[in-house]
C-alpha cells in the first residue's frame, strides 16, 4: 500500500549545507521508487497554526518508506538538513483507492 514521508521545515538556514542535501537527496529516493508529491508550495491554513514548509514524498509501500529513511544514504545527508532546519517528519500508510471515511469504523 502507499506510504507517505511527511515533513515541515521551519527555521530553514539556506546556505552551502541546505544546498548539498538539496543536490543529494534525489539520488537516494530512486532506490526506494520515491518521489516528490509536495515540496514547499503556497499553503492556505484554514485550521489551528501550521507554519512552515511542508514536504511529501510518496512510496510505493511502507517498507519502503522506512528503509528509505533508514538507508545509509539518506543518514549520510541527514545531519546536512536537521543542522539547518527545525522539522517534524512523520511515514503514514495511504489508504486503498475507494476508501471512504466509514471504512475505520470497520
Amino acid at each position: 500500500m502507499t506510504a507517505y514521508a511527511i515533513a515541515r521545515l521551519q527555521d530553514v538556514t539556506m546556505g552551502p549545507e541546505i544546498v548539498e542535501y538539496l543536490e543529494s537527496i534525489d539520488a537516494t529516493l530512486a532506490p526506494y521508487c520515491g518521489h516528490y508529491l509536495i515540496h514547499g508550495g503556497a499553503t492556505e491554513v484554514l485550521e489551528g497554526n501550521w507554519q512552515g514548509d511542508t514536504i511529501m514524498l510518496g512510496f510505493p509501500s511502507l517498507e519502503q518508506a522506512r528503509a528509505w529513511y533508514h538507508s545509509e544514504a539518506y543518514r549520510r545527508i541527514l545531519p546536512l538538513r536537521t543542522a539547518n532546519a527545525v522539522s517534524d517528519v512523520i511515514l503514514v500508510e495511504g489508504v486503498p483507492q475507494g476508501h471512504r471515511g466509514i471504512d475505520i469504523l470497520d
